[in-house]
């Protein structure tokens, strides 16, 4: 029976850096499938899916960076998906966040990757969302 290692960030730049160098690779990944003959969807949603999966994880790297910042444990970092709705409300631009959030959650998690959705605008809005998130908390 293997122990699982959990990946250590320490510091907020470390973070922030990793979550840029995640949202570069979706994007790289995503930029490997071929688009459709009208250009509304791309055609390989495997790309898509591993894509998505990685800037999904983007975003939530960056709001481990933004608790690492304000002085979070990294022990003490979320775990899951509510755990990261929870921190929301501690983010400045709360609303404008929570939109991000939103978006990144429905259109790149469960739409993208989860269910193989592979329409251009919806993936690249979850794109933008990220790279918002990012922005707004480096």
């Amino acid at each position: 029976m293997h122990k699982r290692i959990k990946e250590i960030t320490l510091t907020k730049e470390q973070a922030i850096a990793e979550a840029k160098r995640y949202l570069a690779n979706a994007k790289e990944t995503i930029a490997k499938s071929p688009i459709g003959i009208a250009g509304k969807i791309y055609e390989d949603s495997k790309y898509v899916r591993e894509g998505a999966a990685m800037a999904y994880l983007a975003a939530l790297k960056a709001i481990d960076g933004w608790l690492l910042g304000k002085g979070t444990p990294n022990e003490k970092l979320p775990k899951s998906i509510d755990e990261y709705w929870a921190v929301r409300r501690k983010i400045p631009h709360n609303g404008k966040f929570t939109e991000d959030l939103t978006i990144v959650y429905q259109n790149l998690h469960l739409g993208a990757y989860y269910q193989g959705f592979v329409d251009i605008n919806f993936v690249k809005n979850g794109l933008r969302a990220v790279k918002e998130i990012i922005s707004m908390l480096e």
